[in-house]
């Protein structure tokens, strides 16, 4: 039973199915393909508009890093939540990509900025003011690093906010098609429409291999050859882009990224519908996508482990057991039958 990581899944067959498509005979390298070609005309569909350029990367550290750095300079900051993926998990990406630029943490529960602090670090945002670091990007996690989703409605309040304040806004999406099933926005409502300037939107936990693709809107798309400059200086620029594409046209194809996000969060609510029997297990954070954040006594951790779960702790005393695309219904089953 491994609740480890969506990341831990294998690949969707469809995703295998269309790279091996792609590797019949030679293609313009860096992107200059025509399944990469393609691959724009699918995602002026998906997010409903053409005002848009793209890259993509293999990796969500590198996707949010490189976009970051094309909105943040060596001397500015950039405002996020403090249990943020960029703020924990990511090894000071953001700071090496930029050159510098500092990240500056906000509080709030559910890993979601709460408003009255996100005002008040917009309020003391002074440029002219040489010791401190002005900020000069908002980035937002959509679903956050605990689980939760944004509705669409918080995204577009707190990007107005920013804008007013003069900053560019960043949306990590490395679940976004699980807080999209959740909340029933469009991808649009969750992105431009919604205000933000870069979007990281994540495949590889919801089915592919690897695959992340940045989407400038609008007049963000100036950025676009800086965006390809980084990317190539960093070591992110993939000759065989063709194959990226593919992965990111098989998951769009007939909604299979959003069918793929509805099995994970479904069996994330079966996962947190047997936990919680238990009157001794809490759940930390309601449960909106596909991880479960739950504190569990230490019998029911010790007969899961036995039976071959795989889980971890998590910081504040609690575990996080993660669902994916392919997470059977056996072992679900399997699950039921030990925690009683």
């Amino acid at each position: 039973m491994d609740f480890s990581s969506d990341t831990a899944a294998p690949a969707h067959p469809s995703v295998l199915d269309a790279m091996a498509s792609a590797n019949e005979g030679p293609a313009t390298s860096y992107g200059n393909d025509v399944v990469t070609a393609r691959l724009r005309t699918v995602l002026a569909e998906v997010l409903e508009t053409d005002d848009f350029d793209f890259w993509l990367c293999a990796s969500g550290t590198a996707s949010n890093a490189l976009a970051l750095s094309c909105f943040c300079p060596p001397t500015g900051a950039i405002l996020c939540h403090e249990e943020a993926h960029i703020a924990r998990d990511e090894r000071g990406a953001p700071e090496f990509f930029s050159g510098g630029g500092k990240l500056q943490l906000l509080p709030g529960n559910g890993a979601q900025i709460e408003e009255p602090a996100l005002r008040e670090a917009l309020a003391g945002i002074n440029p002219s003011f040489v010791h401190e670091t002005p900020a000069h990007v908002l980035s937002l996690t959509n679903l956050t690093e605990s689980g939760t989703a944004y509705p669409a409605a918080t995204i577009q309040h707190y990007t107005a906010l920013a804008k007013e304040a003069g900053l560019s806004v960043h949306l990590d999406g490395a679940r976004l098609a699980n807080a999209l099933v959740h909340t029933g926005a469009t991808p649009a409502e969750m992105s431009w429409k919604a205000g933000v300037d870069v979007l990281c939107l994540g495949l590889t936990k919801t089915g592919a291999i690897g695959c992340e693709v940045i989407i400038l809107f609008g007049e963000s798309r100036s950025k676009f050859p800086e965006l390809k400059a980084r990317a190539k200086r960093s070591g992110h620029m993939p000759p065989k882009m063709r194959f990226l594409a593919a992965q990111a046209l098989a998951m769009f194809e007939d909604g299979l990224w959003l069918n793929l996000a509805e099995t994970a969060n479904q069996r994330a609510r079966q996962v947190a519908d047997i936990l919680c029997r238990r009157t001794s297990t809490e759940l930390v954070q309601p449960v909106h996508g596909n991880e479960i954040f739950v504190r569990l006594d230490d019998d029911i951790v010790q007969a899961m482990r036995a039976a071959g779960a795989v889980f971890y702790p998590w910081p504040g005393g609690s575990y996080r057991l993660v669902t994916s695309w392919c997470t059977p219904e056996e072992m679900i089953d399997t699950l039921s039958g030990v925690a009683v």
